[in-house]
């Protein structure tokens, strides 16, 4: 073999070795964006657990109006996992949230005369005597079987 042929292949070599180890190294990248891209999905997970089990607790204490409550925890929901907001016990927060999707909210809530607020107002209790029994029993299920218990933390 010629020195030529000789250091032809030892540059390939090297070659070859310099992109295998550049090419490790953007594989550790990607494998610690990954690595960190699972670790906030599953705190952000337990988080919208935690918000969701506050919410229907309360919903459930009666700290939190109905309807609130369950527009809350449809959003939650929808976030969290939206198989499971699509389960028959979480349809009520779904008839609730689609009930009152074109009530004005915030500043154009104060911007309703007296008249519409009260029309809206009324809407909103009839809702609530004809889904009360429903939305807690929604609440209810997904406290005791349908969320997963929360991790405990470490520290």
């Amino acid at each position: 073999m010629s020195t030529l042929s000789l250091g032809l292949l030892l540059a390939g070599v090297l070659v070859v070795l310099v992109l295998g180890g550049y090419a490790l190294h953007l594989w550790r990248r990607v494998w610690a964006q990954q690595k960190a891209y699972a670790t906030a999905e599953s705190e952000r997970q337990q988080r919208l657990n935690g918000d969701l089990r506050i919410l229907a607790g309360s919903l459930l204490d009666g700290q939190l109006p109905l309807i609130e409550g369950a527009i809350r925890i449809k959003v939650l929901l929808d976030n969290y996992d939206i198989a499971l907001s699509g389960h028959e016990h979480c349809q009520v927060f779904h008839t609730l949230f689609d009930a009152t999707s074109g009530i004005p909210t915030h500043a154009a809530w104060k911007q309703l005369s007296a008249t519409e607020r009260r029309a809206h107002e009324k809407h909103f209790s009839e809702l609530e005597l004809r889904h009360k029994a429903a939305a807690r029993k929604g609440a209810r299920w997904l406290l005791d079987e349908g969320l997963p218990p929360p991790l405990a933390r470490a520290g």
